[in-house]
């Protein structure tokens, strides 16, 4: 199963379950009235019961019956942690939803129980979503997923300490931010570039580097090239960052949510994130809108035109045969209301084009919104979950250490399991 879960959603109460039903009943099917009622089952994207996902969905369910009487909507919301499992035994014992948030599309399309997306949206809704996301739900060429949240990195900076340390605009390339870091550690004493390379997210950051000097996870056949030359001259460079004392202590084994947090108190210069990070920057009370900024990714020799970009996905299952009925629903929670709604209350990005239009205004989430569409994803190879966690647990092996031989060991170790 491919996981594409959004950097920074946690989910917590004081009940694993929150069984939501707008009509007294969870079961699926069509009665004597001729009502249909869909059933769905969704992650939780708050951090409690104050902005528990269950809230936004009753209030989308609400609206939607009122003006489509002869359907009702049911929902389950899970935190994270056990959303795989109760999935699994709903389908071991055939308790099909009839749509599904935050499972693989994919997983789903190869067991033959998914409709095709264009069976389950309406051509405009179809043609609104973003296509770098559509085109990675597709098993054998079609489309079995749609997004529904989004999200991308962007290069959060300190604008105070900037100031202090008489810099005036954020670094486009390599030599600027290693000249940034450099002046900020030494004029401020604080962290010049925060460089998370623990197993928490070493896949993401690491990526954002290689995307930096033309390389990645895969060559333009599909293959892994995860020593390509490319790749280890970042590392090369990232070595020379972290000799200079221009990062944190140990950013091999640095995880980054204690370094966002980091950030959020002030104490780093610059950093790469999502817009999970504002939020913490928020909780922390630290730093004002007007302290911090975010920005295009520098690059070896530019800012980068693709940066990492991840999605999660609604699958609609045909067990049921309620295709027209989960359109009706679809075409109604994808509207741009709700999908701004969605990414203001989690700091999240849309999934649509016209929300996107709708949100390029904002100055907190159009730097996230200008490169999404041209997003760079995680490789959609049978063994990428694997690859994650050699890279999540192995990759910050290279920094202090020999790139070419860390880098080497797991291109090995990926094309001996694919």
């Amino acid at each position: 199963m491919i996981k594409r879960r959004l950097a920074g959603t946690v989910a917590i109460g004081a009940s694993a379950l929150l069984a939501l039903t707008a009509c007294g009943s969870s079961s699926s099917g069509s009665g004597s009235s001729g009502q249909t009622t869909l059933t769905m089952v969704v992650p939780d994207y708050g951090t409690g019961p104050a902005n528990t996902t269950a809230k936004y969905w009753q209030a989308i369910i609400t609206a939607f019956e009122k003006q489509n009487p002869k359907i009702k909507v049911t929902f389950q919301i899970y935190n994270w942690d056990i959303i795989d499992s109760k999935v699994q035994t709903m389908l071991q014992n055939k308790q099909y939803p009839d749509i599904i948030e935050g499972e693989s599309p994919l997983e789903f399309a190869q067991d033959g129980i998914a409709y095709p997306a264009s069976k389950v949206l309406s051509a405009s809704t179809y043609n609104n979503m973003l296509k770098l996301f559509m085109t990675a739900d597709s098993y054998k060429g079609t489309a079995y997923g749609m997004p529904f949240t989004t999200s991308s990195r962007t290069l959060f900076y300190n604008k105070q300490l900037f100031a202090k340390a008489g810099i005036a605009t954020p670094p486009t390339t390599w030599a600027e931010l290693k000249t940034d870091a450099a002046k900020i550690k030494q004029k401020t004493g604080k962290i010049g570039f925060g460089l998370p390379l623990g197993s928490e997210e070493a896949e993401a950051e690491s990526l954002l580097w290689f995307l930096g000097n033309g390389g990645g996870y895969l060559n333009s056949s599909g293959k892994y090239d995860i020593n390509s030359p490319q790749n280890i001259q970042t590392f090369q460079f990232l070595n020379s960052l972290v000799k200079a004392g221009d990062t944190e202590p140990g950013p091999g084994t640095q995880d980054r949510t204690p370094l966002w947090e980091q950030f959020a108190a002030g104490q780093v210069g610059m950093i790469n994130g999502s817009p999970a990070l504002i939020p913490i920057i928020q909780a922390a009370g630290k730093l004002t809108s007007s302290d911090w900024a975010s920005t295009d990714i520098a690059g070896k020799n530019g800012p980068l035109s693709s940066t990492l970009a991840v999605a999660d996905s609604i699958v609609a299952l045909n067990t049921q045969g309620h295709a027209s009925q989960i359109k009706q629903f679809l075409d109604f929670v994808y509207q741009d209301k709700y999908q701004v709604q969605f990414d203001k209350e989690y700091d999240l990005l849309p999934a649509t084009t016209s929300a996107i239009n709708a949100l390029s205004s904002d100055a907190t989430f159009a730097p996230f919104l200008k490169r999404l569409p041209s997003g760079t994803l995680y490789p959609s190879t049978a063994n990428w979950q694997q690859v994650d966690d050699d890279i999540k647990t192995t990759i910050g092996s290279a920094i202090g250490g020999n790139p070419a031989s860390v880098l080497g060991a797991l291109q090995q170790k990926a094309t001996s399991t694919s």
